[in-house]
């Protein structure tokens, strides 16, 4: 079954969406690939200052996503993968989303509009990464028309994510 995706904004995070990413993902269930809990409020400070310095050097980030009523829903965009081991030097695409907006179809239509911004500023192919046991963003990966590369176990933990690629 295809539906159509729903509309969804992205914008350049504000220092206010520190406050609003910090209250969306504190949720053990969104975080439950990403550490298990809720980071503090200073790390999405940090973050979202990172973001707009992105944007403006690069043309791209994690953009804040926001539903149709304008409230913000998570996160989505393209940084470069910041760890030394993994697809060190390549551009990585991402999303997180608030748990009430989870299976409506919001991180795939943000990642398409992503891979179009991304595709606009120059990038050539993007990979994204993902923790094997998160079935939805594999999901996401595939409806994007990513293929499976290669996998990597996380330095440290014993979990294995997986890597696909997708040339723009």
């Amino acid at each position: 079954m295809n539906r159509a995706l729903p509309d969804v904004q992205l914008r350049v995070p504000t220092d206010e969406d520190a406050f609003a990413w910090h209250r969306v993902f504190d949720d053990p269930e969104v975080m439950e690939f990403h550490g298990g809990a809720a980071a503090e409020l200073s790390v999405y400070e940090e973050l979202t200052a990172r973001q707009r310095r992105h944007d403006a050097e690069r043309g791209f980030c994690l953009w804040t996503m926001t539903d149709p009523d304008g409230d913000v829903i998570g996160f989505t965009g393209a940084q470069p993968w910041p760890h030394a081991w993994g697809p060190a030097g390549e551009i990585e695409i991402g999303w997180r989303l608030g748990r009430a907006h989870w299976g409506r179809g919001y991180a795939t239509a943000a990642a398409q509009a992503t891979l179009e911004r991304v595709r606009a500023a120059g990038v050539r192919s993007v990979v994204a990464m993902v923790d094997s046991r998160n079935g939805r963003s594999v999901a996401v990966t595939r409806r994007l028309g990513m293929e499976p590369a290669e996998s990597f176990t996380v330095p440290g933990d014993a979990r294995t994510g997986l890597c696909f690629r997708l040339a723009l």
